[in-house]
Order: structure tokens, then sequence, then C-alpha cells
């Protein structure tokens, strides 16, 4: 069966009875809101959908569990990015090509690329509708659906992109843009945003500031740029340990820093930015640029927006320490698309991962979960070409850090970790469905110091 092979005669049988719920203390496999079995490879055991860094790393952890023949990836895209590096691209530090593999290639061998768009979902049905009005049925449903970008609900974007001076290390179009406004720039002010909407990896936004300063001051610009981050938030970083250091930092550098400011246009021909008051809303202020790093409003992906696994927003509604969803027990969800309220970080997917794999084990033995998510997600924030502070934390945005030393100091050794270890990481061990996390490591360190 080709990759995009899937019989389009499946029909999704509704279950006669709807029995189980997440908080019952045993659970009745004949109650598991079981779908009919529909002609071969019209159903799976596992269904992912998303086949980004929780649906990759998901999939290889469901195949060792019931066999890749029985697991599926609904995934559209030919290439798979890891899109924390691009931070490092749009600073001219690392080649965007390095970011980048064929999705073919880290698909667990044997598991079903099913190269297709998801359009719906119907979980009352266990089915989930593709392209081409096909079908595909499942026992158990795992949405890993990423995030949507919308530079369209920026007034002169995408289109702006065509114009110099303007990049933005959130797309693959645009983050080589990013590193040719950097070396272009001559004199004026630089300008970036952060947007009035929840975005992934929320330091990104300043890492790239960071860098350009160092930039600048390493060729001799930066007396000539009046460098300004304006931001949607009210406070630089959410957490307040990481966030004093970052206050240090901008205020060595000369950085101006304007909160509650949103980006709501770009005049890319006059080199304008337009922003808005949050705290006076239809107040404006235009900003004239010379270089302008935009962070797009970012949302749930179109098809969950009103499905009914998503919440009022669109995220998927699920557990907050299970994963699981908190209406139908054999959906769960992963990383970005998820309402799990933490920040979207490729660290937490990894985190996320090890407690998803037992959460299901546990229901797949009709127990209860009973591992734990406790928010952890990490932030390496790049400081310069050779520093980092290594921002980890929880749900409760307290400090949740792997090393015994003090994270919240500019290192060289945690460049060096985001730079050339992460990566390696990433590719060889969590997209593999081997990385759960530091907690393992955590735990270690601390014994080690007792």
């Amino acid at each position: 069966m080709s990759a995009i092979g899937v019989v389009s005669s499946c029909s999704c049988l509704r279950p006669g009875v709807w029995l189980l719920k997440p908080a019952r203390q045993k659970m009745n496999s004949l109650s598991l809101h079981m779908a009919a079995r529909c002609a071969a490879k019209d159903y799976y055991e596992v269904l992912v959908l998303g086949g980004g860094a929780g649906g990759i790393t998901m999939s290889a952890r469901m195949k060792r569990k019931v066999g890749a023949g029985n697991v599926a990836v609904v995934e559209p895209s030919d290439t798979h990015y890891y899109q924390p590096l691009w931070t490092l691209v749009g600073g001219g530090a690392k080649q965007l090509a390095a970011s980048a593999r064929p999705t073919g290639s880290v698909m667990p061998k044997g598991v079903e690329w099913i190269k297709s768009r998801v359009t719906a979902l119907d979980p009352d049905k266990n089915c989930v509708c593709l392209e081409n009005d096909t079908k595909v049925s499942y026992k158990y449903l795992i949405i890993a659906l990423g995030i949507n970008l919308h530079y369209e609900k920026i007034k002169g974007l995408p289109e702006g992109f065509h114009h110099p001076k303007i990049g933005s290390n959130y797309s693959v179009h645009t983050v080589e843009k990013t590193w040719k406004a950097l070396q272009d720039f001559k004199e004026g002010n630089a300008i970036f945003t952060f947007p009035n909407t929840p975005v992934k990896c929320a330091g990104a936004p300043q890492k790239i500031m960071y860098l350009s300063e160092a930039y600048w001051r390493k060729t001799g610009k930066r007396s000539k740029a009046n460098i300004m981050f304006n931001t949607s938030l009210g406070v630089i970083f959410g957490v307040k340990k990481y966030a004093d250091a970052l206050l240090e930092i901008i205020k060595e550098r000369n950085i101006a820093v304007n909160y509650k400011c949103n980006l709501v246009e770009v005049r890319a021909d006059k080199q304008e930015a337009v922003f808005e008051n949050l705290d006076k809303p239809g107040e404006t202020e235009v900003h004239q640029y010379e270089m302008l790093h935009v962070t797009p409003p970012m949302g749930p992906p179109d098809v969950l927006i009103n499905s009914p696994v998503s919440d009022g927003i669109g995220w998927v509604d699920v557990d907050k320490e299970t994963l699981q969803h908190k209406k139908y027990p054999n959906v769960f969800g992963i990383g970005d698309c998820t309402n799990l309220p933490t920040s979207k970080t490729a660290a937490a997917v990894a985190a996320q991962s090890g407690v998803l794999d037992q959460t299901i084990s546990l229901v797949m033995k009709n127990q209860l979960p009973t591992k734990k998510y406790d928010g952890y997600t990490s932030c390496p924030l790049v400081t310069g070409y050779n520093k980092v502070i290594l921002a980890e934390f929880d749900y409760d945005a307290q400090p949740l850090e792997t090393f015994p030393i003090d994270q919240g100091k500019e290192r060289v050794t945690m460049y060096h970790m985001k730079a050339d270890m992460m990566p390696f990481l990433y590719w060889n061990a969590l997209l593999k469905g081997y990385w759960g996390g530091p907690a393992p490591v955590r735990k270690l360190m601390h014994l080690g110091l007792k």
C-alpha cells in the first residue's frame, strides 16, 4: 500500500454505549468507545495526527507497544524541521539545511505514513476525515497537530516579506531573510516583536535580538543601532528568576523594551511598523525601522477550531497531568496543539512524551493513568553567539533546573548544549522515542550532591 493509500469506502460506526469516564477507578475494555474494524488500512490501533516532534516520537513509542503495522501517522509535509535551530539560522550561526530532513527518513520504520491532511475529527465514531473524503478509524488517537502561524493577521503581511529589511525566524520561508536583514543593517531602529497570542518558544523573539546586538557589536555597527523589543506582554519573561537576569542584560546592552505594544501593521515599502497600545485599545504608534523581526500571531490548527476534541478556543482539551482527553479517554494530545498551561517548546514535548507513553500503556491495560506531567518546559535563552541562560520551569512558573549550578547565569557550556548537543539528541533520541526529558538526569544530578 502506498503512503497515501487509504481506502475511502470506510464508514465509521457509532458505538451503542458510552460508559467510560476518565475519573473511573476501573476501565472496561468493552466500553472503550470502539469502532468496528473497517477494510485493511482503513483502521489502525493507534492513529497519530501530525508528523512534528510530538507525532514522530509518539509513533516510535507506540510502534514498540502495538507493532509498526498497527500505527499510522497522518502528515502532509515532505520535510521535517528541527525548528529550535532557526534562532541560530536567523543569526547566521547555523545553515537552514542543518534543520531539515525528509519526513520519510524520520518516520519510524514500518509505521504507515499517510501523506494527507486531516479535515475533520469525529471522536464519537472513532474516526478522522482526510483530504479526498477518505476516512480512517482508530482504537487510540494521538493528536499532535502543532500550532498555526498567522502572519496574515498583521496588515501588510505576509506580502511585506518580499521587501528587504524584514524577516522572521518562525517560518522556513522567512528565517534566512532575518540573517540578510541583520547583515544589511546600516543605521536606525532595529525592532523585534512579540504578539498578543500564545506562541511556540516564547523566548525566541528576544533570542534573535540578543544575537543581532552581538553581531552589530562585532561588526562595529552597534552605536548606530537603536534596538527595541516591542512586546504585547507586561513582563520580559514569565519566570521571575530568568526575567531578572534578562533585565540585567537588557540594561547592560542599552536595549529599549516597550511593554503592552502589539504589532498590527507593516508598511514594508516605507519601512514602517504600526503598533497598538494594548493598555489603550485603538491608540497606535508608527515606528520607522531599518530592521524588523516579526513574531507572528499564532493559534490552533484550523481543523481543531470548533472540533469536539477542542476547548472553546480550539486547543485540544486534555488533562494537564495525564494528557488524556477530558471527554474521550481513547484520545490523547501532545505539544503545541494542546491547552496545557505551559510554554510550547520541543523540551515540553520531550517531557510530555514520557508521561503520555505511560498514560497510554495503562489505558491499554484498562487501568487509570498514574504518572503526572508537572508542566516541565525549557527555553535556552540565547544571549550571544556563545552564551545561553538555560531556563527550565514548571506549571507554576517555578524553576525546575537539571544541573546543580545557577542556570540564571549566561554560560558557554549551555550555548554548546543548545547549538550542538540538543540537535543530536533530537534526531537520535527524541524522534526515536527514547528521550522523555531530563527528569532522570536531574534526579541523578541532585542525588549526587547528597
